[in-house]
């Protein structure tokens, strides 16, 4: 069986942000990248589970610069066989998508996996595309999957309840939390890592259909307002007026 994860390049969870250039860029100066963790916790590993279980190969793919190189890395040492980087910022969702389709498309992955969202954008938009592009099933934010021949069924997180689905592959499925549980590289998977192939990819040409023109950040919050427990008027006030809660 082979399997695809993507996998992109975030900014560490408690890196300060702030963009440059009247707000058209983002402010790189000072910030730790790490693997987008829906990636790597659940999408990555749940695809290391099943090449574990039924044989196979684990391939990971990423859009981006050399400076992506350490985190792909990262992903072999973890246990991914072999890495693709396509030669590339970046640019939008769709150009992402465009270029990891067209790969995906000449190899005949099984299955593709990616995280839910990555978190600095937190779009959901590029694995859905993948499958649009590859004319697949597409199954977003599961939380469990088993793979029984070439049939999945895979578990979902849906407003008050759970929704299962089965699908035969070849498809496209975004991890939430709760498909895997998080591996640490150990010493043995950190030094084969750097024999495993990581091969370069140059982009196919593909438009862009959207273009980011300026980001902000949002406003400060406010200092809390403490309000005597004998006033619930003033409380319902504030909830009503400034909360706008109820």
């Amino acid at each position: 069986m082979k399997l695809l994860v993507c996998v992109t390049k975030t900014p560490e969870t408690t890196a300060k942000i702030a963009f440059t250039a009247n707000g058209t860029a983002f402010d790189t100066n000072g910030v730790q990248y790490i693997m987008n963790p829906y990636d790597e916790w659940y999408a990555l590993v749940r695809a290391l589970e099943l090449k574990e279980a039924q044989g196979g190969s684990v391939c990971l793919i990423n859009v981006g610069s050399p400076s992506n190189d350490t985190v792909i890395r990262k992903g072999l040492a973890i246990g991914a066989d072999e890495a693709v980087r396509i030669n590339a910022e970046p640019k939008s969702s769709l150009y992402v998508a465009k270029q990891i389709a067209n790969y995906a498309k000449s190899e005949g992955f099984d299955i593709v996996f990616a995280g839910k969202e990555s978190i600095d954008y937190n779009g959901s938009e590029v694995s859905a595309m993948i499958a649009e592009l590859l004319d697949v099933p597409f199954i977003s934010y599961a939380s469990h999957m088993e793979l029984e021949g070439n049939v999945a069924t895979v578990s979902r997180d849906i407003e008050g309840g759970t929704e299962v689905v089965e699908v035969a592959t070849p498809f496209v499925i975004s991890a939430a939390k709760g498909l895997a549980e998080q591996r640490i590289p150990n010493m043995r998977g950190i030094m084969m890592a750097k024999r495993k192939p990581l091969k370069v990819v140059e982009p196919i040409a593909a438009d862009d259909l959207t273009e980011a023109v300026g980001y902000e950040l949002p406003p400060a919050k406010s200092a809390v307002k403490l309000i005597d427990p004998e006033n619930m008027d003033e409380l319902v006030r504030l909830l009503s007026e400034e909360a706008k809660v109820i």
